[in-house]
């Protein structure tokens, strides 16, 4: 399954939610969800953590918006809208994650 979260992890507990409950498979971070990627924030530890459990990816031109792109975490794939496209493609189901 691929879990999307697009809310700040700041703002709200989607990504925690997420983390905690979905099934593995790939996570990916969008909009203020990208937040999430970025390496020195109080949940970098659970996206490290996360990578037992899921593949995790962040959309690049959201990275890119926010000027965070260069601080994405060791391990997180950056992504195009392309690729996004090909993630969804590429699972049966997907979960929004609000």
């Amino acid at each position: 399954m691929l879990n999307i979260v697009n809310k700040s992890p700041f703002e709200r507990n989607s990504l925690e939610a997420c983390l905690r409950i979905a099934a593995p498979g790939a996570l990916l971070l969008i909009e203020d969800g990208v937040y999430a990627a970025t390496r020195g924030t109080a949940v970098e530890a659970d996206i490290t953590a996360a990578f037992a459990k899921f593949r995790v990816y962040a959309l690049l031109p959201d990275l890119e918006a926010r000027a965070v792109a260069d601080r994405v975490i060791d391990g997180v794939t950056t992504i195009d809208y392309g690729g996004f496209v090909d993630l969804v493609a590429e699972h049966s189901a997907c979960q929004s994650w609000l």
